[in-house]
């Protein structure tokens, strides 16, 4: 109802008027400073052109006169509060060219029409006003379409800023500024930017970096004129809102209530006792000599995309020192028997300040490298204090972390500065990270891609494939609380046509099988349990799998696979171990954390969703009887997780400039 209110004419109209005044206000009590002195001198002699402001400064920009009619005109979005800006503008004689681009948005912002518009008017002699970069960010990254329309039309881009020095600043994505009154008011032109008039892709691509840096070097340029701090600047957004110091705060008043709460995970086996200290910060190994790169890997998952990384650097630089840091007891088990030789193991500090000082005073780490979405503020902010160069490599952020992370600017935007280069799995991601701060964020594919399967023990695969003695079997792999009952009576129901049926669930967490086992014996099921050192008997229904790092063996041991976390709201789990150790895959709906693979998988026809026990069994079902299609399956996921491959050449080009030089090996002649 307030949003439609606000829509109305005469609202608008209200609104607007206030805000010209506003402006007015602002010029009329400031004390200007121009850079060069005529700012209209220098921007007619390069009439008409293409004038080039930040959004985030767009209702301040320089009041350029019209010296007659039409001859000034800006380009202004249809959609939201630009209405109000069109109508300030309007009331300083600039006619508006209504559109925008969608930057990455699919939502038709009328850029298309805008382009047409905006080339008849600069033909015509008009000087455009336009924004460089385009909503939904990230901010200050210059649109291609600006640099297309310099191209086709053959004027120059001026870049131009201006900055006071008093302003409010809005948690936009833009970080849309207020100007306040009685300030110092610094209005700043650039040296015009020529984009040659071509399509080549590399040149527009070229001339979107050269109006990028022409608008970083004039807001710089006019932020340092009004003696002001730029708010997109390092140093604005690193420092901390009263957010993330309180979360400091609460957590060094937590810390009494630490060892409480590390007995309590070490009675669950979530803990290991005589290796408490490390999660104090206290190391239990010395510090090696030499440099020093630390990886923090927080679960199985994540030590799985970092360990490719790890191996590919230990065996380029044997001289250097790789310490990786986990969180959970399963991917610390899995790290001890996984990294290459040399490098060390520890498990990683609880997130408090003095916990990750006495880890970063004894390890001093000269590169710290975080995976995919493990991101504890302490950890950040005291990395970042210490200079420690820091990249998050593989990095994801599902929409709703995002949206959480957005809405408290305060910590999301000093923390993810902090960050030296973040990684991405997609370009998608990388716009998230880049939006909440990240400098430098891009996107090179998931390194999960790239991953070697995990190992499988031949000796017990033997012993596996004995005591099933040619028994049809599937597996369950990684199920999360809500699955298991599903999976029970997707086994009823496929036993049905398949009397003498096996299948194997293996738990995302193994300390789950006991519950799960006497779960399905109340339901008239016979289970056994492996962490009991028990193989399937001939009447075994089901095969609950309870051990850490063994998951190798199962994938290589049945002809198809449900990748848990995907029929309840857990986002899924990684199907390429699945893949690569020749299993057919099957998934619930819910696959949103590995969105890449799946929505790659799903469209080559190399995996198949299933929605409950019945689409699950039939779907089991068909691939267990069908070995053409189980086949067929098998090598579309091949190809299509071929395809998806390249993250880790990428992601060790990019941290090359990071580490030391690669050791040249010299033969004898």
């Amino acid at each position: 109802m307030l949003k439609r209110l606000l829509a109305s004419k005469p609202a608008i109209a209200l609104v607007s008027s206030i805000a010209s005044g506003y402006v007015r206000l602002v010029y009329a009590t400031g004390r200007i400073k121009r850079e060069p002195a005529d700012t209209e001198a220098t921007l007619y002699g390069q009439h008409p052109q293409i004038v080039a402001i930040w959004h985030g400064q767009f209702l301040l920009h320089p009041p350029i006169r019209p010296r007659g009619p039409e001859d000034v005109k800006a380009m202004v979005s249809r959609h939201g509060d630009a209405a109000i800006l069109g109508a300030v503008l309007r009331r300083r004689g600039i006619e508006l060219i209504r559109g925008a681009g969608a930057g990455k948005r699919r939502r038709n912002r009328g850029g298309a029409t805008a382009m047409r518009e905006t080339l008849r008017a600069l033909s015509a002699g008009a000087t455009v006003v336009m924004t460089g970069d385009v909503p939904p960010g990230p901010a200050r990254n210059a649109g291609r379409g600006i640099a297309t329309l310099a191209a086709k039309s053959g004027r120059p881009v001026v870049p131009m800023a201006v900055a006071t020095s008093r302003f409010l600043k809005l948690p936009t994505w833009s970080a849309f500024t207020i100007n306040l009154p009685f300030s110092k008011v610094a209005v700043v032109t650039g040296d015009p930017v020529h984009v040659p008039a071509t399509e080549d892709a590399e040149t527009i691509e070229a001339g979107r970096r050269a109006i990028e840096l022409g608008l970083a070097e004039v807001t710089a340029r006019a932020y340092a004129l009004a003696g002001a701090t730029d708010p997109l600047s390092i140093e604005a957004m690193a420092k901390p809102g009263l957010s993330l110091k309180g979360y400091r705060v609460v957590t060094r008043l937590a810390t009494p209530v630490a060892p409480l709460m590390l007995s309590w995970r070490t009675r669950r086996g979530k803990e290991e006792l005589d290796r408490r200290p490390e999660r104090y910060g206290v190391a239990s190994i010395a510090r090696p000599d030499g440099v020093l790169a630390w990886f923090h890997a927080a679960s199985v998952g994540e030590v799985n995309a970092a360990l490719p990384v790890i191996d590919a650097i230990a065996k380029e630089r044997p001289e250097l020192r790789i310490l990786l840091t986990t969180a959970t007891v399963t991917s610390a088990r899995l790290a001890q028997t996984r990294l290459p030789k040399g490098a060390m193991h520890q498990y990683v500090p609880l997130d408090g300040q003095n916990y990750i000082r006495k880890f970063l005073d004894h390890w001093r780490p000269d590169l710290a490298v975080l995976v995919e979405s493990e991101i504890w503020p302490n950890l950040v902010m005291e990395t970042k204090a210490k200079k420690i160069p820091l990249l998050l490599i593989n990095g994801r952020m599902s929409t709703r972390s995002f949206k959480a992370w957005r809405r408290r600017p305060g910590i999301s935007r000093p923390i993810f500065s902090a960050f030296d280069l973040v990684l991405a799995q997609n370009d998608s991601l990388a716009e998230r990270f880049a939006q909440l701060g990240a400098a430098q964020a891009r996107g090179t594919g998931n390194l999960k891609a790239d991953a070697p399967p995990p190992p499988v023990d031949m000796a017990n695969k033997k012993r596996l494939t004995s005591a099933i003695s040619g028994r049809p079997v599937w597996l369950a792999s990684s199920t999360h609380l809500g699955e298991d009952e599903i999976i029970a009576t997707a086994h009823v129901l496929m036993k049905r046509k398949l009397p003498n049926l096996l299948t194997i669930i293996v738990p995302r967490h193994p300390e789950r099988g006991p519950g799960i086992a006497a779960e399905l014996r109340f339901s008239a099921l016979k289970a056994a349990l492996r962490s009991e050192g028990t193989l399937p008997e001939k009447d075994t229904d089901i095969y609950v799998a309870d051990t850490i790092g063994e998951l190798g063996l199962f994938y290589a041991s049945v002809p198809v696979a449900l990748i848990g976390g995907s029929l309840v709201a857990r986002g899924g789990q990684n199907p390429v171990e699945a893949i690569k150790l020749g299993a057919a895959v099957l998934t619930g709906p819910n696959w949103q954390n590995f969105r890449d693979s799946y929505s790659e998988l799903l469209k080559a026809e190399g995996a198949k969703e299933v929605s409950d026990a019945t689409s699950l069994a039939e779907a089991a079902l068909h691939l267990l009887q069908d070995e053409d299609a189980r086949e067929t399956m098998k090598a579309r996921a091949e190809a299509a997780n071929d395809a998806m491959g390249g993250a880790l050449t990428l992601t060790l080009e990019a941290l090359d400039s990071y580490l030391p030089p690669k050791v040249t090996l010299k033969h004898a002649s």
